[in-house]
């Protein structure tokens, strides 16, 4: 098997890897994640993560690659990272009583075969009716500025759901498992 590189520094990322049991290193791509004018929220995490992948060809010419992006999108617009407080709320004020879609693009590129696998997965939470008191105490107990919709999903976030849709539950952790073992199977990488 080719050396794995998850490029990515997220915690997120490298907890839900390791789940697999197969020896990965971490190393984090330096690119512009400016979306592009026009740029559909599927296309730019498709984008992003073969981006990911990319930078790290170089200092990895004999690897399989992991690149990995996502989004949340609420009525037709992309959600970032909050990043601070007020943002935070404002996108929680804004996800009460709603659904909203995560999509996750995934890569894999061998580095040493040019061969490259890019994904979209997407996984829908509906939200519960969030008074501003349940997202305070909620947004004090987490603080997830660096997750994309305002919620950690593997914590206490998962209070705020009437319910999940989705082929893979870990897609909205920010790496899809499921679909990332058909790639890796398709690369000769033996699981489990």
């Amino acid at each position: 098997m080719l050396p794995l590189v998850l490029a990515s520094s997220s915690i997120y990322r490298r907890e839900l890897l390791s789940r697999l049991r197969l020896p990965f290193t971490c190393a984090s791509p330096s690119i512009d994640e400016t979306p592009l004018y026009g740029e559909a929220a599927d296309s730019l995490v498709r984008r992003l993560a073969t981006e990911k992948a990319g930078a790290l060809t170089r200092e990895h010419p004999q690897h399989l690659i992991i690149g990995s992006d996502q989004v949340a999108v609420l009525n037709g617009q992309i959600l970032g990272k909050p990043h601070d407080l007020p943002r935070a709320r404002e996108q929680l004020q804004s996800a009460s009583g709603n659904s909203v879609t995560f999509l996750t693009g995934m890569a894999l590129l061998n580095t040493s075969s040019g061969i490259l696998q890019v994904d979209c997965i997407p996984f829908r939470v509906h939200f519960r009716q969030l008074d501003e008191a349940c997202i305070e105490r909620y947004l004090a107990a987490e603080q997830p500025f660096d997750c994309a919709g305002s919620f950690k999903s593997e914590g206490l976030g998962v209070s705020l759901f009437r319910s999940t849709e989705g082929e893979d539950a870990t897609s909205l952790i920010g790496l899809p498992l499921i679909r990332l073992v058909d790639m890796l199977l398709a690369e000769g990488v033996q699981i489990p």
